[in-house]
């Protein structure tokens, strides 16, 4: 692995930490802490809580599963290779019954500060 301060970053997913999340379980490989102004993640969903963010825009890339998204109160189907690009202020949440993995990308990077819930 090779830190931000170089000026790059190479993580292998086996290498990032997992954490637990509202959403489920996230592994991180780019976070704000690599001093990138980005952030992905790798996260397992099967319920996630509805919440928005103030100044992160995300995106959402289906990995695998099937589920259902829900923003601003309207759902999507969702299955792999969905992309889904959610705006600041958008309400949102995931719901699988078998459970999805998603990459999860986020500008700027993820800050837990800037998770609201209702």
């Amino acid at each position: 692995m090779q830190t931000a301060t170089l000026g790059y970053l190479v993580r292998k997913l086996s290498e990032a930490p997992s954490v637990p999340c509202p959403c489920g379980v996230s592994t991180r490989p780019l976070t704000a802490l690599d001093a990138a102004p980005c952030s992905l993640h790798v996260t397992a969903i099967t319920d996630s809580a509805r919440h928005f963010h103030r100044e992160t825009t995300e995106v959402y890339y289906i990995l695998e599963g099937l589920g259902k998204i829900e923003l601003n109160g309207v759902w999507h189907d969702v299955e792999p290779g969905t992309t889904v690009w959610i705006e600041p202020g958008t309400r949102h949440r995931v719901v699988s019954d078998a459970g999805l993995k998603t990459i999860v990308f986020a500008l700027p990077a993820f800050n837990a500060a800037d998770e609201w819930f209702d």
